[in-house]
């Protein structure tokens, strides 16, 4: 089944606005002799004043001086590390690639898989051949039975239908797992792309139907112009039937549990049995039906579409999904509308990176081993563990000090806090791969191999108690992210490096950085969707009536503030969708200058590069968001990503934080001032 978290992630002294003086101790000047700022000074825009633009104030001269490699949407410090990451990953594949490893072995299998994907010439002589097989499924569907039956199927072996399926914990019950379904199928990506009548919008849908057009003439189907009116048509109506996705973060509301025999009452046209005979789970307790509308709705639409348009987009479906297994030219024509068009990005990335993103999202783990011990030192680790715990501690003293919070809203706050678990860097237990059978020769044989073995996998143990060792993202992910009902904070060994975790520099700038990017994950347990669950990861309202109503009240407030940024004078950020993101923001860094402040125990920090103990938690947080977007990419980002483009991200949470208006003497005058009776305080 396909595995999707419900849940991440970012030169001269300002004397006269630092709260530091000339009157430093000796002891002061010899910590700034021997100790880095961790700040990097020459990308700094010291012409900007902080209360204007903090992010470009931060990252202004790296701005001014970089340009966005051919082959990125967008680049900063996340995509550098990524880079980095990719050519690490790269040098252990390609000892496996070049060795003479036993057949099922790690390094058998790492090594094959890698190859097969850079045999182009391969899989250009195969052409769509590997896909004949699915062509052949989809022509001997005869009926709306059939159909069922082939939705099911698709999904086992890693394609797309219009009901999408997936495992994760019960959100009810967190220590087994549920098999949920939920709104699926489109080839854009959100429904708003359907609608939308501004000129981009118009644009966009033009070139997906020439697009579709073009990817049949190569594949050599017939009629491609036709099917893709066709495919547009269907899609829509699927699209007009999706939840916003503004909507699709509560959980409240789209938990529905449904017992088999009672699913006939949400489609009861469906064939539901067939469904979840090739599904394999006919002997679940259940379906956790998440979007429930949708899949109502889905009924209709289903039953009067004929079966010959159904067959014409499953087959654009299957040559969608599969385009990048396939010949470099459906590749290329496949990058051509999602890459160029959709995020302005002009040339692919090389091929040995894009063979290597295949071998991580493949055999992780495999990989990853090697990588934690290459790259990842012990001292990182603990630091990073006092770090989590430095900043919990935080969070306690803060939650326990809310004026506006009651005492029964706030035990159970405590309560869930106490029960967060932090994994750092790599899991205790490696994934076993054993059971995927990779050949040199077969990419697309390979990739779908290892679609059915998650997918088995899954069914295997439903049922069971969650495997609470298990990781979501892979060690050499630059990355990290907060589940819900496991109520765990998670941080990759990748991201544990600078701009966001430096072992050699002050304090103080780690705390901006990496400790508000756990005070970020740890503030997902109690944003407006996180909060929904208790300390065990159950969903349950701990909350009084009140507290509530206080809450809602403050984080509209948020919403209001990121509403109003507007990067094109036809869309402006989303301060709905993205809330759960600023609420983490907006907590990182109020957090994590509360742990450094508590860290100091009373005592003095040092001046660093010219820049206070405070200024520089603060100069940290805006360093890690250093970014730069093509537009197509800012405009990508701003419709289907609940995270606000990064100098959103950097200015939009500073200017809620007081210490920001004193450390860089922020005023009225200054564009990001606001009254304090606007600044948001939530935990």
């Amino acid at each position: 089944m396909k595995r999707r978290l419900i849940a991440a992630v970012m030169a001269t002294a300002l004397a006269a606005c630092g709260q530091q003086t000339a009157e430093t101790t000796a002891d002061a000047v010899s910590e700034e002799a021997t100790l880095m700022s961790g700040l990097v000074i020459e990308n700094m825009d010291t012409s900007v004043h902080p209360g204007d633009d903090f992010f470009r104030y931060m990252n202004g001269g790296w701005i001014d001086r970089t340009e966005i490699p051919s082959d990125k949407a967008a680049y900063g410090g996340f995509g550098i590390l990524r880079d980095e990451s990719q050519e690490h990953v790269r040098a252990i594949i390609e000892e496996s690639s070049t060795g003479d490893f036993p057949e099922g072995s790690d390094e058998q299998k790492v090594g094959d898989l890698y190859e097969s994907y850079m045999d182009m010439e391969t899989r250009n002589a195969l052409g769509v051949d590997p896909l004949q097989p699915e062509l052949e499924r989809i022509a001997a569907i005869e009926n709306h039975d059939d159909l069922a039956v082939y939705f099911a199927g698709a999904i086992r072996r890693g394609l797309d239908s219009p009901i999408g399926v997936s495992q994760f914990p019960d959100l009810k019950i967190p220590t087994h797992y549920g098999v949920y379904i939920f709104q699926s199928g489109l080839g854009l990506p959100d429904r708003e792309y359907y609608f939308l009548e501004d000129e981009s919008s118009i644009e966009v849908r033009e070139q997906y139907l020439a697009h579709i057009e073009a990817m049949f003439d190569i594949a050599g189907f017939e009629g491609g112009a036709e099917a893709a009116q066709t495919i547009m048509a269907l899609e829509t109506r699927l699209a007009d039937i999706n939840m916003a996705k503004e909507d699709t973060r509560d959980a409240v509301a789209n938990y529905n549990k449904v017992a088999l025999d009672e699913l006939a009452e949400l489609m009861p046209n469906f064939n539901w049995d067939g469904w979840l005979s090739e599904a394999r789970i006919g002997d679940i307790d259940g379906l956790i039906v998440y979007m429930t509308d949708y899949i109502r709705s889905l009924d209709a639409i289903v039953q009067d579409t004929d079966i010959e348009t159904w067959q014409t987009y499953l087959r654009w479906s299957a040559l969608n999904n599969t385009a990048s297994r396939l010949t470099a030219e459906l590749d290329q024509q496949n990058f051509a509308f999602y890459g160029q068009v959709l995020s302005g990005t002009e040339e692919q990335q090389p091929m040995w990176r894009r063979a290597v993103s295949a071998v991580n999202g493949t055999l992780g783990e495999v990989v990853g081993k090697v990588y934690v011990a290459r790259h990842f030192p012990p001292e990182a680790k603990e630091r990073m563990l006092e770090l989590v715990q430095n900043l919990i501690l935080a969070y306690e003293y803060s939650i326990t000090n809310l004026e506006w919070m009651t005492e029964e809203t706030r035990a159970q706050a405590l309560d869930k806090l106490s029960k967060f678990t932090p994994k750092i860097g790599y899991p205790d237990e490696w994934r076993d791969y054993s059971a995927l059978e990779i050949h040199a020769d077969d990419y697309f044989g390979n990739m779908e191999r290892a679609a059915i073995a998650d997918y088995d996998r899954d069914v295997e143990r439903q049922g069971g108690e969650v495997d609470r060792t298990e990781w979501g993202m892979t060690p050499q992910t630059v990355n990290a992210y907060y589940s819900p009902p496991l109520n765990e904070i998670v941080f990759p060994a990748a991201i544990l490096q600078p701009p966001f975790f430096n072992l050699d520099a002050d304090d103080a700038v780690n705390y901006g950085a990496i400790g508000a990017v756990i005070g970020h994950e740890i503030g997902h347990g109690f944003d407006d969707s996180g909060s929904d669950f208790d300390g065990d990861g159950v969903l349950r309202n701990w909350w009084t009536d009140e507290d509530l109503e206080e809450f809602e009240r403050r984080t509209s407030q948020l919403v209001d503030q990121y509403s109003a940024y507007a990067p094109f004078e036809d869309l402006n950020v989303n301060g709905e969708f993205t809330l759960g993101e600023n609420i983490g923001d907006l907590g990182g860094i109020s957090i994590g200058m509360l742990a450094y402040q508590m860290s100091l125990d009373g005592e003095e920090p040092p001046v660093i590069d010219g820049f206070t103990g405070t200024q520089r938690v603060l100069l940290g947080w805006a360093q890690v968001w250093r970014n730069k977007y093509r537009d197509e990419a800012l405009r990508q980002q701003i419709m289907t990503n609940p995270h606000a483009p990064s100098m959103y991200r950097a200015n939009g949470a500073v200017r809620n934080v007081p210490e920001f208006y004193e450390a860089f003497d922020v005023t009225e005058e200054h564009a990001l001032f606001l009254p304090p009776e606007e600044r948001v305080k939530i935990w």
